[in-house]
């Protein structure tokens, strides 16, 4: 039986029942999801639906990450509910291609592990699945392990078996309309252009992930937890004097009171040269370097590939004398002496991310 999978939190307990219910039947597990998006958040999935896999000793296919495609078939649909038309439109692309691996694997039967899902309409999928045993004359199975306590048991296994829970469907139309009613930044879609690791990033999870299937393979213990943390996302930033853009790198937790502010240089105090207005200090290249043991040429360098969000945080510290310091510290090449313009809009936020214990 060909058993398409969507995550790890679905299908490690929906073909642990299939393996019990069904000693002797042989399953493929087959990861055919394009429309999770963004891309990292498909390459965290997949990871750990191979570890699932891999407990399990199940065979697992890769399907191709045809999302181009998945967002031509969902087109016009970008603004339906969850369990709407355009899940229905997902659900049948994505049986369609299991379906032909089905029959090219020489199976006669398929499943998905969506079944198992609450954000999921049973008898939905079931009619999408029966439309294609008619038409391609692969039987589709809707095994119902919900009932009689199922999804509390499914909650039960994924914590024991500390998988990966996402918290959103996958698709980016389900996300935004997802934070959008939370009130919550979308940050799933932030991708700085510096190349750091954002703390709470999709990034940072595959990592961690990645990470603990080596602690695994090495036979380390370990545990996953979660904590509470305040986080910060910079949506924009630049700095103007006489005119002209100057390049400039606001350190992380760089916040003003509103998105502009203007002034000159009124002091300086061991190599941080202070705004008269609204808290900004700035900062040279030269003195980054030497407070981080890096060596960039210049500060253009430093924005295209900055250093790890931890090395940021202990220059702060080192600078503010203190851990809840959000005022806004600039590095430049050179210390303006003319009076500067700066942009800097930012979002700090409650949030909880997971780390890795062992």
């Amino acid at each position: 039986m060909l058993v398409h999978i969507c995550c790890s939190v679905d299908s490690h307990f929906f073909m642990e029942k299939l393996q019990q219910e069904y000693p002797d039947e042989k399953l493929t597990g087959f990861f055919y999801d394009p429309n999770i998006h963004p891309y990292s958040e498909y390459q965290l999935r997949l990871l750990d639906v191979e570890r699932s896999c891999k407990k399990l000793g199940i065979e697992l296919i890769e399907g191709q990450y045809d999302f181009e495609d998945w967002m031509d078939a969902v087109r016009g649909l970008e603004k339906e509910p969850e369990k709407g038309a355009r899940c229905e439109v997902c659900f049948d692309r994505r049986f369609e291609v299991s379906a032909h691996k089905a029959l090219e694997l020489g199976e006669t039967s398929m499943t998905t592990t969506l079944l198992v899902s609450p954000q999921k309409s049973q008898d939905q999928l079931k009619k999408s699945g029966d439309a294609f045993h008619a038409s391609h004359g692969v039987e589709f199975i809707a095994f119902d392990y919900r009932k009689n306590g199922g999804t509390n048991d499914q909650s039960k296994v994924s914590k024991e078996e500390q998988l990966y829970r996402q918290d959103y469907c996958g698709c980016i139309f389900g996300l935004t309309m997802q934070r959008d009613q939370q009130h919550k930044l979308m940050d799933e879609m932030f991708s700085p252009l510096s190349k750091q690791t954002l703390s709470a990033s999709i990034e940072e999870r595959l990592a961690l992930y990645a990470k603990r299937m080596d602690l695994e393979d090495a036979g380390i213990t370990y545990k996953i937890i979660r904590e509470r943390f305040l986080n910060y996302r910079l949506m924009r930033a630049s700095l103007k004097t006489g005119g002209e853009m100057i390049p400039s790198y606001p350190l992380l937790y760089s916040t003003i009171n509103r998105t502009r502010t203007e002034g000159k240089i009124d002091f300086e105090l061991d190599g941080q040269h202070f705004l008269n207005r609204e808290e900004v200090r700035f900062i040279t290249i030269e003195t980054f370097n030497t407070l981080t043991s890096s060596e960039y040429k210049n500060t253009q360098e430093l924005m295209f590939n900055a250093p790890t969000c931890e090395v940021e945080l202990s220059l702060r510290m080192h600078l503010c004398k203190g851990m809840f310091n959000t005022s806004a510290i600039i590095v430049v090449d050179e210390i303006p002496t003319a009076k500067v313009i700066l942009t800097l809009e930012t979002k700090s936020y409650e949030d909880t991310r997971e780390r890795l214990i062992f």
